[in-house]
């Protein structure tokens, strides 16, 4: 494959992006229209709660995305990464109600993320990961992924409701109806089959409901576009100034006391994602001989673990160093899968979706401003797909009506107490109620746990 090994260092592999990399167009310009429209969901969250302004938020974004991609051309990782979404409520939930001060939610970010990586760096390491997953019962990883719906639920209809829905609910009601449709509605599926043009169109993800809202929004007077001809030079220095541990203070000791259970919890989670990647991969693998991928769960870990280490140190967000954007990786797998002609190697693919690793997009005013009415919506929009998701992945896990109730009782414990207590209550309800389980593959039931296209 010429160029396309790339330069290792230590577990990992280094590709340099247009050397050991081609830029492939169609996975270029989708990926331009697809996370541009997801990866500034946040933006609204950083704004209302963090207290930055709409250009710091902007710059968050882009170090968050830098971090991101680079699990890609730095680690040489075979996964379309992505956040780790269905953690997003259950994080956003114990912070928020936690700690009132940007100050102290950055604080807890930073907690939570240097946390995980070091669960995650010892898990990998030892290979413990793997009997972790053995041990722990179906019905509890049932309540862990339905506690993540309900806290998403819960986020967009209640918490958040003045904030986003409520100033604009017919918009928000058609994106969601748009996306709804496009990624779940086995009507819409059966279409697919049918029909490429429709298959086309849930291939983008987020996107359709984007343009309905961009459509519907102003004739409601939801939406009001202001957009600025310019360039947005990103304030690096003053948005770390904002956010970093060296600037801010570190976590107290209670911080990181308080955040181990919700820690474990997106470990689960995070391992159905690994889990997910490799079947997909697996499955791909026989059809593209000439160019072999190199799964390493070790590697994977590390990498992962120094992401969030690294942006816990810059720009900590917690649930924004995942492994794996699900829609993405199954679409460019499916390309690669069709032979050199339409791919020449996995990691171009990748890399070619995600921009070639160059984040152009956070410079272009016109664009981000453009998007800014509409990022409330993108964030209603992630919260209630991953939660929808997550609904229908948890229900098919318990094995029988007591564990489907257990698992509601440990989800809905999840999703209003601290994470603690509610990972206290699952531990004592599995033992009262279901009793002792155990899997016959490690991970096969969690594997679907972000199963579909919006995941970021």
């Amino acid at each position: 494959m010429g160029n396309t090994q790339g330069w290792r260092w230590g577990p990992f592999n280094f590709r340099l992006p247009f050397y050991h990399t081609r830029l492939h167009w169609p996975e270029f310009l989708q990926g331009l229209l697809v996370s541009t429209a997801t990866g500034l969901a946040l933006v609204p969250v950083l704004v209302g709660y963090f207290g930055l302004s709409f250009e710091q938020a902007i710059t968050c974004t882009m170090l968050h995305s830098v971090f991101l991609v680079s699990a890609l051309y730095v680690f040489g990782e075979p996964y379309a990464p992505g956040w780790n979404t269905a953690a997003l409520p259950l994080v956003m939930a114990f912070v928020f109600a936690g700690y009132p001060t940007p100050d102290q939610r950055f604080q807890a970010m930073t907690a939570l993320s240097l946390s995980f990586a070091g669960l995650v760096f010892v898990l990998g390491i030892t290979g413990l990961g793997r009997k972790l997953m053995r041990w722990i019962p179906n019905t509890l990883k049932a309540g862990i992924i339905l506690g993540a719906a309900i806290a998403s639920f819960k986020q967009v209809f209640v918490d958040d409701a003045e904030k986003f829905l409520l100033v604009q609910p017919i918009t928000t009601i058609v994106a969601c109806v748009v996306c709804m449709v496009c990624l779940f509605s086995l009507p819409f599926q059966k279409l697919k089959l049918r029909h490429r043009s429709f298959a086309a169109i849930a291939a983008l993800g987020l996107l359709p409901g984007f343009i309905a809202a961009a459509i519907v929004g102003p004739l409601v007077g939801e939406v009001d576009f202001e957009v600025q001809w310019d360039w947005l030079v990103p304030p690096v220095s003053e948005t770390i100034a904002r956010m970093s541990p060296f600037s801010i203070g570190w976590p107290t000791a209670e911080m990181y006391l308080k955040c181990i259970p919700l820690v474990l919890i997106t470990y689960v989670i995070q391992f159905g994602d690994w889990v997910t990647g490799d079947e997909v991969l697996r499955e791909a693998m026989p059809s593209r001989p000439d160019d072999p991928v190199d799964i390493d769960s070790t590697r994977s870990h590390l990498a992962l673990a120094i992401r969030n280490f690294g942006s816990a140190l810059v720009a900590p967000f917690f649930p924004t160093q995942g492994t794996l954007w699900t829609g993405v990786h199954v679409i460019v797998v499916k390309r690669w899968k069709e032979g050199p002609q339409a791919v020449r190697d996995l990691h171009s693919g990748m890399i070619s979706y995600y921009l070639m690793g160059l984040p152009f997009i956070y410079f272009l005013l016109p664009l981000l401003t453009g998007l800014k009415p509409l990022l409330g919506i993108a964030l209603s929009l992630t919260l209630i797909l991953s939660g929808f998701a997550c609904a229908y992945i948890g229900m098919t896990l318990p094995r029988n009506p007591i564990s489907r109730g257990t698992a509601l009782l440990i989800g809905t414990a999840l999703a209003v107490f601290e994470p603690w207590i509610g990972l206290l209550v699952g531990l004592c309800a599995c033992l009262l109620l279901v009793g002792l389980e155990r899997d016959v593959v490690a991970g096969d039931d969690v594997a679907a746990s972000t199963p579909t296209g919006f995941d970021t």
